[in-house]
């Protein structure tokens, strides 16, 4: 028997983790942990596994691997994303672009167009099973590969049925700015949006008005190093060597959501001194957990989305791609919402599908 059926990661922005049948083996597609705290991964998901593919290397999707690891499983990632794991992780390595056999079953992977190193997976099984992890078209910064057809499908619906273009999030973030006096903090994942948020900034306002803390700094430049990105990510080059952060306008820094590393360092700098709000701000761009909605709560504190998952256009686009018959909405809040939507498609939730 083939089968799938997502354990977690279904009616919430939850941790990613899906359980993949293969003729009595057990397979699991990521194990995340979060983004919100309350968010743990169960290590019972990991019953029965025989092995374990992860995505990429952002939290929700990769933060219960250590559990994985303390059970001996073997775990399938690419080269950039093993770099995550605990050194006693037993990796076997996947291509960014290419195809694996493993236990008969083929695996082909394609770049994500969302994180360095983030992989899709299609496999052979059935008539085809793909799941997207995090996925983005839209990126400047990341290359993304189109998969082969499947007729089942596990998509990444962060944004549920919001259908904003990525061009649209730009002039708003573009009028936000032009409002703001000093400096601007935006909090992010270093192997995530980074690079093309920093791209963004420098050809609008200039390369000196960017800085990058030492965790993207070292995100970028292995980003570039590896060949693995947009040609057009070469531009930001003059941005590796550049400090210290208080000189420019724009510090792009980790963490996302200003709970750590540089970012929380500025934010809680900028309250003390009494300057967040009046002229320091902070801008979050993603999911933000407890942590930064209250930071948002206060003077200073603003979100303005900018795309790192597919808007509704894309979700749809894909499924057409894939000549899909049933699909799972991923990592939103209201799956259920698809039902109404009209789709050609099948919609299945925590129930296990048969490939």
């Amino acid at each position: 028997m083939q089968s799938v059926r997502l354990l977690s990661g279904i009616g919430d922005k939850g941790p990613a983790c899906i359980q993949l049948m293969v003729d009595g083996r057990i397979w699991l597609l990521d194990c995340g942990f979060g983004p919100e705290a309350n968010a743990q991964f169960n290590p019972a998901w990991l019953d029965g596994a025989e092995a374990v593919f992860i995505s990429h290397d952002h939290i929700d999707h990769i933060g219960g691997a250590s559990y994985a690891v303390e059970a001996g499983l073997p775990i399938y990632a690419t080269a950039q994303t093993a770099k995550a794991l605990p050194p006693a992780a037993r990796v076997n390595l996947l291509p960014e672009q290419g195809q694996v056999v493993i236990n008969g079953v083929t695996l082909t992977t394609g770049r994500n167009g969302h994180a360095l190193g983030g992989v899709w997976f299609h496999f052979d099984l059935g008539d085809g099973f793909f799941y997207s992890g995090d996925w983005s078209e839209e990126s400047e910064w990341f290359s993304f590969d189109v998969p082969p057809p499947a007729a089942t499908a596990v998509l990444d619906c962060s944004y549920h049925l919001d259908d904003v273009p990525q061009s649209a999030r730009f002039a708003a973030l573009d009028v936000l700015l032009d409002q703001m006096e000093g400096q601007v903090l935006l909090p992010v994942p270093p192997s995530g949006r980074a690079g093309e948020m920093a791209l963004y900034l420098m050809r609008r306002h200039g390369c000196e008005s960017v800085m990058l803390d030492p965790e993207c700094q070292s995100a970028l430049r292995i980003a570039l190093d590896s060949g693995a990105v947009c040609p057009e990510a070469r531009d930001v080059a003059p941005l590796l060597d550049r400090g210290p952060m208080e000189q420019a306008r724009f510090l792009i820094c980790d963490t996302p959501n200003a709970d750590g590393g540089a970012a929380w360092g500025y934010v809680r700098a900028w309250n003390e001194s009494g300057r967040l709000g009046r002229d320091a701000h902070v801008i979050f761009t993603g999911h933000m957990t407890a942590h930064a909605r209250g930071i948002c709560s206060v003077p200073g504190g603003h979100f303005q989305r900018w795309n790192v998952h597919p808007p509704l256009r894309d979700q749809l686009k894909m499924l057409r791609r894939l000549g899909a018959r049933r699909f799972a909405p991923a990592f939103c809040t209201r799956p259920e919402e698809y039902l109404a939507e009209g789709l050609e498609v099948e919609v299945f939730f925590h129930d296990r599908v048969r490939l």
